[in-house]
């Protein structure tokens, strides 16, 4: 395997990763009855909608009640770097009845 091929897999995987993490994020949005662009765009509010955010949630389906847990969830997010995003996620856990 050359070192060409093994960057576009290491790419595609932390992509397809990325997926995972908005497709979470999104799902317990869902869960709590929460906005996921609304508190996505209170973490980053200098950027414009994100796209893949936008596909996943036309694709979610409120019926598919996957639970994910708060420390999860807030962990996933800082595994990719999104602080901004898990400290506003811990501001709506401190809501949640």
């Amino acid at each position: 395997m050359d070192f060409k091929n093994m960057d576009e897999q290491i790419i595609q995987k932390y992509q397809e990763d990325e997926q995972l993490m908005i497709r979470l994020f999104v799902q317990w949005c869902t869960n709590h009855q929460l906005d996921p662009k609304e508190l996505y765009q209170r973490a980053y509010p200098a950027q414009q909608e994100n796209e893949a955010m936008q596909k996943i949630i036309e694709e979610t389906d409120e019926e598919d009640n996957i639970h994910i847990d708060h420390e999860t969830m807030l962990d996933v997010l800082q595994l990719f770097g999104n602080e901004d995003l898990a400290f506003v996620v811990a501001e709506e856990i401190a809501r949640l009845p």
